[in-house]
C-alpha cells in the first residue's frame, strides 16, 4: 500500500495541529506515517511514496529540528527518492516565505517534485509572549492543512504523481 510521511517539528503546538489535521485527512486515502521531525530518519523517507513536511519559521528561517532533520537524512537517501512528491506546510508569525523557500530548495537537491505550493499559516505573534505561547491554529486553517493532506494521500493512492 503507497505511504504518505509526515515529518514536522513543532515547539508551540501550532505546527503540529497542521500536521495531525494532514495526517487524519490523508489516513482515509493511503497509508500515512506521522513523525516529529526528530524520530524520522531515511530510512522512513526511502519506506514512503510521498511527503508532507511541517515546520515552524524561527527568526526568519527554518526551524533548526526541521532543518536537523534534512541535514541528518539528505546523503543518506541522495538519488533514492527523485521524482517522488511532495508538499510543505509553514506556521509562522508574520511571513514564512523564508522557510517555504528553504525547505523547496532542500526538497529541488533531492528531485522531489512540488504537488502543490506551500501552505503557510500565520499566526500573527509579534511579541516575545505571543511567540513563545502555546498556539491555536483556527478550525478554517486546519481545514486548508487537511485538504493538502487528503489530496496528497490521494494522489498517491491513485498514483497520479
Amino acid at each position: 500500500m503507497p505511504q504518505l510521511l509526515i515529518t514536522y517539528h513543532s515547539r508551540t503546538g501550532g505546527t503540529r495541529q497542521m500536521a495531525e489535521a494532514a495526517a487524519e485527512a490523508a489516513r482515509a486515502e493511503c497509508d500515512t506515517l506521522l513523525l516529529r521531525a526528530e524520530e524520522a530518519g531515511p530510512d522512513h523517507l526511502l519506506a514512503a511514496d510521498g511527503y508532507l513536511f511541517a515546520a515552524p519559521e524561527n527568526l526568519a528561517a527554518l526551524s533548526g529540528e526541521m532543518k536537523e532533520f534534512f541535514d541528518r537524512c539528505y546523503y543518506p537517501v541522495l538519488g533514492r527518492i527523485e521524482g517522488h512528491p511532495y508538499a510543505q506546510m509553514v506556521c509562522a508569525g508574520s511571513d514564512g516565505e523564508n522557510a517555504a523557500r528553504q525547505t523547496a530548495r532542500i526538497a529541488t537537491g533531492w528531485r522531489l517534485k512540488e504537488v502543490q505550493p506551500p501552505l503557510i499559516i500565520c499566526t500573527h505573534a509579534q511579541t516575545p509572549e505571543a511567540i513563545l505561547a502555546e498556539k491555536t491554529i483556527p478550525e478554517a486553517d486546519l481545514a486548508k492543512c487537511a485538504d493538502i493532506g487528503q489530496a496528497l494521500a490521494a494522489g498517491i493512492a491513485m498514483g497520479v504523481f
